[in-house]
């Protein structure tokens, strides 16, 4: 069971919504996780601003606290790093006991929580999120892992951490094109699951932007009890949890055939474009409800199209390499209509392709 509270309660892990790190070595005391030794692993963005506050609300908290930094980047996620954190802990003799605390955003949540699940065939970490994509999605459910020669996630494993805590002062030194990277993901959990949610995310635009701090932490929880209860549903993806991959599977072949050069959120809210306008050929979803999904990313700051000189049929090339293929058939997510997601294995080539097309800018030929 997850609890999404600003007090730790009950059995499961529990995600933490608070400001600061004050209660952090409270909470960790509180899971019995303090008379052991833990490894900060951070990036080479995050250690500049935060490893030392983190360290000094730590320092009494285990009996050794030591910590690796990796070079910041999606390409600094694969094997050889997550191999250089095992040798520190092999190093440092830690036990099965000891534990791991990942500082950072997804790419570090992903990689620290990855060595976790396999030294020692499992020890325990904690997701300490900094960007507001990992607020709200990657370090919620478990999902661990890293790339294989740019195929992205494709070596993982699943590995629930023992506390998510989410100081929301780190969003504060949050570069604005990696906030607009979360406002994709979180606008992905109105239309799969709340359409309510999702026309409060769209009313409240300004003041999100402006980092009111009321309204993102409202905004925080309510994305939180979405993820979260899907994730309860069914934790190791077996069915209803492929509804969070919405926009994903189109999203993250873009993300290949950029080889990067656009953020994760970025690229999901072109997957949700095209994902949206096959929904809107089937009927699902009206013109009205169509455009204004596309056109709601553009006061988020977040791209609504590719350059005219996109390779469509190479992206659909890229989607058949997906690791959510089903029997050679892509599993894909659609909108029912707004607020309900559902999964579908029927889409073909012809759709996806339509579907990538709408994302493509048109020549100015005047």
């Amino acid at each position: 069971m997850l609890h999404i509270n600003d007090t730790i309660s009950g059995p499961g892990y529990d995600i933490v919504v608070t400001e600061g790190l004050e209660r952090l070595a409270g909470n960790i005391s509180s899971l019995g996780l303090s008379l052991c030794k833990a490894l900060i692993v951070t990036d080479s963005n995050v250690e500049k601003l935060y490893l030392r506050d983190v360290q000094t609300a730590l320092k009494d908290s285990f009996k050794k606290l030591c910590s690796f930094t990796v070079p910041a980047g999606e390409e600094n996620k694969n094997l050889d790093r997550v191999r250089d954190i095992l040798r520190i802990l092999i190093v440092e003799k830690f036990e099965r006991r000891d534990l791991i605390i990942a500082l950072g955003g997804g790419v570090i949540g992903d990689m620290a929580g990855f060595a976790s699940a396999v030294y020692l065939r499992g020890i325990r970490f904690i997701q300490l999120p900094t960007t507001l994509l990992s607020d709200t999605d990657s370090s919620i459910g478990g999902k661990t892992g890293v790339d294989l020669e740019n195929y992205k996630n494709m070596v993982g494993a699943f590995h629930q951490p023992a506390l998510v805590y989410i100081n929301t002062s780190f969003l504060r030194s949050l570069p604005k094109r990696e906030f607009a990277s979360g406002m994709a993901e979180i606008l992905k959990h109105g239309l799969i699951r709340d359409g309510v949610y999702y026309e409060w995310l769209i009313n409240h635009f300004n003041e999100i932007n402006d980092l009111d701090t009321s309204v993102l932490s409202e905004m925080i929880r309510r994305s939180l009890e979405i993820k979260a209860a899907v994730v309860e549903e069914d934790p190791t993806e077996k069915g209803v949890r492929a509804i969070l991959n919405f926009g994903h599977t189109i999203g993250h072949a873009i993300e290949k055939y950029m080889n990067f050069r656009l953020l994760h959120g970025e690229c999901v809210a072109l997957g949700i474009i095209a994902a949206s306008h096959i929904s809107y050929e089937r009927g699902d979803l009206t013109t009205e409800e169509y455009y204004e999904i596309r056109d709601m990313f553009l006061p988020f700051n977040l791209p609504l199209t590719l350059d005219a000189d996109t390779d469509s049929r190479e992206i659909l090339r890229i989607t058949k390499l997906d690791k959510k293929m089903d029997s050679g058939r892509i599993r894909f997510i659609l909108l029912k209509r707004i607020g309900e997601a559902v999964i579908d294995t029927t889409v073909t080539d012809e759709e996806i392709i339509r579907g990538i097309n709408e994302l493509i800018a048109k020549e100015d030929l005047s």
